[in-house]
C-alpha cells in the first residue's frame, strides 16, 4: 500500500516509500534507455549522435517542468545532463565501432 509522505508513522515507511518512487524511476530511466538505442538506428554522423541543438532544447523543457513541480531546475539539468552524456558516449562508442 502505496502512503503518501504525511501518512508515514516512522523513518522505516519514508524509507521504503523512497526505495518504491527510486526502483520506478530505475525502471523509467531503462526504459528511456531503450529508446535511446533505438534512436542510434536513425542517426548517420557524429553530429547526429550529440545533436547539441536538441539536447538543449530538452533541457530547457526539462528545466521548466522542474519548475512547474517546484523544484531545483539547476539539479534537474544536471541530472539530464549526466544521464544524456552517459548515453551520448555510448552511443558515440557504438557509432564509431560501426564507422
Amino acid at each position: 500500500m502505496i502512503k503518501r509522505p504525511e501518512e508515514c508513522s516512522s523513518i522505516d515507511d519514508i524509507r521504503a516509500e523512497i526505495d518504491r518512487i527510486d526502483q520506478q524511476i530505475v525502471t523509467l530511466i531503462g526504459e528511456r534507455a531503450g529508446y535511446v538505442q533505438a534512436a542510434a538506428k536513425f542517426k548517420t554522423s557524429a553530429a547526429d549522435v550529440r545533436a547539441a541543438e536538441r539536447l538543449e532544447a530538452m533541457l530547457r523543457q526539462r528545466r521548466a517542468w522542474a519548475e512547474e513541480q517546484g523544484l531545483d531546475p539547476d539539479m534537474i539539468e544536471k541530472l539530464y545532463r549526466d544521464m544524456v552524456n552517459h548515453f551520448i558516449r555510448q552511443e558515440m562508442a557504438h557509432w564509431k565501432q560501426e564507422q
